[in-house]
């Protein structure tokens, strides 16, 4: 299939599986998904640029789904999601004009495809190490309360001391979030923690949610399936700027991003209504793939390998 604003032709039923399983793994892990389709979409032949700007289109309306669904959960804490899109909309703006300058020097697929290898491997391997350490904390608690119920130790964070001292910090104003279970801490914080994924979402065409939602568990203290649910959330309106933005800019392929959300809407369903089977800190451990994964495509890409015939 020819998709003339990008220029480049390929094949719709392996978009439409890009977008299914990408909105499959979004809904379950509560991001949008960009660390994976824009390597996929990289490593098929699309420009840069239109990786950027077209995986943020087809993230938005998947988003929109796995967000409504998990709302219906209880797993989406509006208050934490609408201040942390004050930092967020910032950062996308931020990171499309990184973009722009790098597309005007030439080097946009090396700085860009580097920075995702780096980034990607960091978080996998941080996440994974918690991850493990938090569930043989719970199997240990299980057994010295001499209790066979899961769900009374369903989200074990074994990285607790980083949240504790980020609470500690007292800058004003403080702000709560009772649906995340946060009684008090700095609104200067969350914004923070907006900008900086807003940043990678402008930049690396990516929803940062694979960055978001670790940084929503282990520095804000918020419990896993309501991080899953709050950052989809949030994804909706970073990434639906980023698209407005990179649109002006020239970097969409909407007719590309149509096909791919096709399978992304009902990948999303299935994704969110599975989380209810999983315990915090195995979503944790199963998230940990996706960025080793995402970082292992564009490897291949950078490598020199040639790219396949969709």
């Amino acid at each position: 299939m020819d998709f003339p604003i990008s220029g480049v032709t390929i094949n719709p039923f392996f978009l439409i599986g890009i977008g299914f399983v990408v909105g499959l793994l979004g809904g379950f892990f509560g991001v949008g998904g960009g660390f994976l389709a824009g390597p996929l979409m990289f490593w098929a032949g699309v420009p840069m640029n239109f990786v950027v700007g077209t995986d943020l289109a087809h993230m938005t309306g998947k988003s929109i789904v796995a967000a409504k669904r998990h709302r219906t959960l209880g797993h989406v804490d509006v208050r934490l999601g609408f201040v942390m899109i004050l930092g967020t909309i910032v950062g996308v703006e931020i990171g499309a004009r990184i973009i722009e300058v790098l597309q005007a020097s030439g080097n946009i697929d090396h700085v860009i495809g580097i920075t995702y290898v780096v980034i990607l491997l960091t978080i996998s391997a941080l996440t994974a190490g918690e991850s493990i350490h938090a569930i043989r904390l719970t199997k240990q608690l299980k057994s010295a309360a001499g209790d066979d119920d899961p769900e009374q130790h369903r989200d074990v964070v074994s990285f607790g001391q980083v949240t504790r001292f980020v609470r500690r910090i007292r800058l004003w104003p403080m702000v709560s979030f009772p649906g995340s279970g946060i009684e008090e801490i700095s609104l200067w914080i969350v914004i923070l923690v907006g900008l900086s994924t807003g940043i990678l979402a402008g930049a690396l065409g990516v929803g940062g949610g694979f960055l978001r939602m670790p940084l929503l568990v282990y520095v804000l203290g918020v419990p896993t399936h309501v991080a899953v649910g709050t950052d989809l959330f949030e994804i909706m309106f970073s990434a639906g700027y980023g698209t407005l933005t990179h649109a002006v800019k020239g970097n969409v392929d909407i007719l590309m991003a149509l096909v791919m959300h096709t399978g992304a809407a009902l990948g999303a369903q299935i994704g969110a209504m599975s989380t209810r089977y999983f315990a915090g800190p195995r979503i944790r451990l199963l998230f940990s793939l996706l960025p080793l994964i995402g970082a292992l495509l564009v490897l291949v890409r950078l490598l020199g390998s040639s790219v396949p015939a969709f």
